[in-house]
């Protein structure tokens, strides 16, 4: 009977080189997370750098002219003395202060009132997708698109007193010619109306889009139920697009408030100031007179700035508490 020798088995035994391959690196997961911090802050680079540029800056510079009394020398070289708050004052006890509040109050209202209004009208009429709507929607973007100037130059045309459409129109039905720009009484309502007609495609897009979110299952079930189409729109459509109307009307509050192009061409706040508001008020302070007031000017921007940042501040705290309930 022969015996079976069993020889031990040598297991081969991995070189300095091998194990330190397959050695799990413990430093991997360290240094993948320096690398992601370091790539997100290189996105984060340029917008911040843009930011600091174009916002911050400017926001500080404009503060430090609302609080010192500057010259023409003095704002090139420096050196102007500081004043606190007397540019403030200056601006609060100036005859144009409270007419050019009013201005502003009414021109943004109005405004916004109209081309929220006007826009959830067609952003409904559109919501119907009925052949051509796409083309017709499209259209309706024109005066969104159109730069500023044109679209002011266009209505100062229009609006002419002698040679415009809008009084020729009326002279054929009978009625008399109205002085749109040159009259204290229509000057304000004349860029109201060009301003509107402006923001009416920006509501129209943005409303839209919030209606194509809202489930199309919802509509038939109240219509099964009897409800008319007033019906579904006060308690479907309007509950349901709320957070999209919140952010439309921030944003057109926001623009509204800063309008400045289409005001200066048409009228330049004129006549008599009948059309000034802040924004014209504190250009005309800073750039339209032989002696600039840049203190002044400054001070009026900076009341602009804080009334959206006031207003930005009560939506976030609005929105807040819709979450939260």
């Amino acid at each position: 009977m022969s015996r079976t020798t069993h020889l031990p088995v040598r297991r081969a035994v991995p070189d300095r080189d091998e194990a330190a391959t397959t050695a799990p690196d413990r430093t991997t997961p360290r240094r993948r997370a320096h690398s992601r911090h370091w790539t997100a802050w290189g996105f984060l680079t340029p917008v911040t750098l843009y930011l600091i540029l174009f916002y911050a800056y400017p926001l500080c510079r404009n503060l430090d002219l609302s609080l010192r009394d500057y010259t023409v020398r003095s704002f090139v070289q420096g050196g102007a003395p500081f004043t606190g708050l007397a540019n403030y004052q200056t601006v609060f006890d100036d005859p144009t202060f409270a007419p050019a509040l009013a201005h502003t109050v009414m021109f943004t209202a109005v405004c916004l009132f109209f081309q929220y209004a006007i826009g959830l009208a067609l952003a409904v009429f559109f919501n119907q997708h009925f052949r051509l709507s796409a083309t017709l929607r499209a259209l309706f973007l024109v005066p969104w698109l159109l730069p500023l100037i044109v679209s002011a130059s266009t209505w100062s045309w229009m609006l002419n007193s002698d040679s415009g459409i809008v009084n020729a129109v009326l002279n054929a039905v009978g009625v008399d010619s109205v002085n749109w720009l040159t009259s204290p009484s229509w000057s304000l309502t004349s860029v109201i109306i060009a301003n509107i007609w402006i923001g009416v495609p920006f509501n129209l897009v943005v409303l839209h889009s919030g209606l194509q979110s809202i489930p199309s299952s919802l509509y038939e079930a109240a219509a099964l139920d009897g409800a008319g189409a007033w019906r579904r729109f006060w308690s479907i459509t309007l509950p349901l697009l709320r957070p999209v109307s919140a952010i439309t009307l921030l944003l057109g509050l926001i623009y509204t408030l800063k309008v400045f192009d289409i005001i200066w061409i048409m009228s330049k706040g004129g006549p008599a100031d009948s059309s000034t508001t802040f924004a014209t008020w504190s250009y005309r302070l800073g750039f339209g007179n032989l002696v600039p007031a840049f203190g002044p000017g400054a001070a009026v921007g900076n009341l602009l700035v804080a009334a959206a940042v006031v207003f930005g501040l009560v939506h976030l705290r609005v929105q807040r508490k819709q979450y939260a309930s």
